[in-house]
């Protein structure tokens, strides 16, 4: 199993930590964002996922390139731990909680999108870091109220076991610290971060502990 990543990625960031929960050995390909124009723009890369987007898995010429239906793969092609509950209504939620960061907030501070603003629109680098904040807070201020709100958090954001939210959420959190957001009103996200942090799945997958790292 190769899984074609970036370190900082967060989409990348997320498979990580699923791979690492279901104990599944993978071969890391790295691909640099930024290196000679960005790497996911090159032919080769293009061959292997059409959407020139981090990450891609290659599971024996099986390719698969969102994050959210990696994932979702990997769950049911290896069931254990399952990082879905058994529930619909479970999760109809833990999926709710994983969009609310995978398509909600991650997508507007994006690599390509920030390089349109800096590059089409020409704003200033204030203006691009303030872009960035508004749409991070905005969006975790949405993910603390549907995790303070809801009996059905626990030690993580779905019980007392990590799903896949918890594999969104730990990686926006690295995200939104890593462009200076305060995190104080968001004390449901930060205790959860801290209790999946705790675990090795988690640890591994951080951009520090990456092959690319930098």
């Amino acid at each position: 199993m190769k899984l074609y990543t970036y370190f900082r990625s967060s989409a990348a960031y997320r498979v990580r930590i699923a791979l690492n929960l279901k104990g599944i050995a993978y071969d890391a390909q790295p691909v640099h964002l930024l290196r000679d124009g960005g790497e996911q723009l090159s032919d080769a890369y293009r061959a292997i996922n059409p959407a020139m987007l981090v990450p891609a898995l290659d599971d024996d010429g099986a390719v698969i390139g969102q994050s959210l239906a990696i994932i979702e793969y990997l769950d049911e092609t290896h069931p254990l731990p399952p990082l879905l509950p058994a529930d619909a209504a479970g999760r109809a939620r833990v999926r709710t909680l994983a969009l609310t960061v995978a398509a909600d907030t991650h997508p507007l501070g994006n690599l390509r999108v920030l390089k349109y603003l800096k590059g089409e629109l020409a704003v200033s680098e204030e203006v691009k870091l303030e872009w960035q904040q508004h749409w991070l807070r905005t969006g975790l201020a949405a993910l603390e109220a549907l995790l303070a709100n809801d009996v059905r958090t626990g030690r993580y954001s779905h019980g007392d076991t990590p799903t896949l939210a918890d594999c969104c959420l730990v990686p926006q959190v690295f995200g939104a610290q890593r462009f200076g957001v305060d995190m104080t009103p968001y004390p449901t996200i930060m205790r959860i971060h801290a209790a999946c942090n705790e675990l090795p799945a988690f640890q591994q997958a951080h951009p520090a502990q990456q092959p690319d790292a930098e």
